[in-house]
């Protein structure tokens, strides 16, 4: 006879958690860097411009070359 706390679906369920968390720690993280992305007069829709260190967001818009900077994780 069972104890019932090491057995039935929640005891398989946590097993498989515990096997699934396990196998996420193995994995390699994914790589992301910083895309800058902004509005352009050639192209008014938001666009990737640039990777940050690249290109200068403040220099842009400065320049108004581009508007509706924002920066945003893109992987790699």
């Amino acid at each position: 006879m069972g104890k019932g706390y090491a057995e039935g679906p929640a005891a398989d369920e946590a097993e498989r958690r515990r096997d699934e968390l396990a196998a996420e720690r193995t994995e390699r993280p994914h790589a992301s860097r910083r895309a800058v992305e902004g509005c352009t007069p050639d192209e008014p829709e938001r666009h990737f411009l640039g990777w940050e260190g690249e290109v200068d967001p403040d220099e842009l818009f400065a320049s108004g070359a581009a508007w509706g900077l924002r920066l945003v994780r893109r992987p790699v």
